[in-house]
């Protein structure tokens, strides 16, 4: 099969935003007298975003008492310290010149609001090179439906069928299969504490960002 464009997520996929994320839930932590959680014990959380460090952080869901003011301080606060340790995976940046160098185009596709999401592309100097940036907010509903992917493949002119999408949590999987496209797991990244990545349905399983161009050959 012939690949078009290579979508990614952003959160655990091309970026590690995991220390940032991170220092803000330990921010609203120390607001309220608790002691900071290692980051062990958050990373697997990131790639579900705010609702996901709330609930690891202070046991809330949506809904709950105090979720709507905790998650607007998260974001006001994430908004201010967006690019302080995040950096791009290793071999990320090898991987988007070779599919540059390839003519494929890659885009991200990222549940992150897209207030975050162009700013921080920005900092790490992927904005001006991606397709296309399709946001939390950019579609009518966010992963797992599909909608946001074919967004993002409407704007990079490729057709679904000719599209991989790789992520790190089990609802990417989910994403891509519904909107057609290729699913592939991003095992470098957050990955969860819902199921193995190895019973998440994907086409494939790459270890390293190394092993995406393996799987276009």
């Amino acid at each position: 099969m012939t690949i078009d464009a290579i979508l990614f997520d952003l959160d655990g996929t091309l970026a590690d935003t995991a220390a940032d994320l991170g220092a803000v839930l330990n921010r609203l932590r120390r607001e309220d007298r608790l002691a900071p959680m290692p980051a062990e014990a958050i990373r697997p959380h990131v790639s579900k975003g705010v609702r996901g460090l709330l609930a690891v952080g202070f046991s809330l869901r949506p809904g709950d008492g105090r979720y709507a003011e905790l998650h607007q301080r998260f974001l006001d606060y994430y908004g201010d310290s967006l690019c302080v340790a995040t950096r791009l995976f290793e071999d990320i940046a090898e991987l988007l010149r070779k599919l540059e160098a390839g003519n494929i185009q890659w885009g991200v596709v990222t549940n992150k609001p897209s207030r975050y999401t162009l700013p921080l592309m920005d900092a790490l100097g992927l904005a001006h090179r991606a397709a296309c940036a399709v946001s939390g907010d950019s579609a009518s509903r966010p992963k797992p439906a599909p909608d946001p992917l074919l967004l993002a493949s409407a704007i990079a002119g490729a057709a679904p069928a000719r599209c991989l999408y790789v992520g790190d949590d089990f609802r990417d999987m989910q994403a891509a299969r519904a909107a057609g496209m290729g699913a592939i797991a991003a095992a470098w990244g957050y990955l969860g504490d819902d199921l193995p990545v190895a019973e998440w349905g994907a086409d494939a399983i790459a270890q390293s960002p190394a092993d995406i161009i393996g799987l276009l050959r």
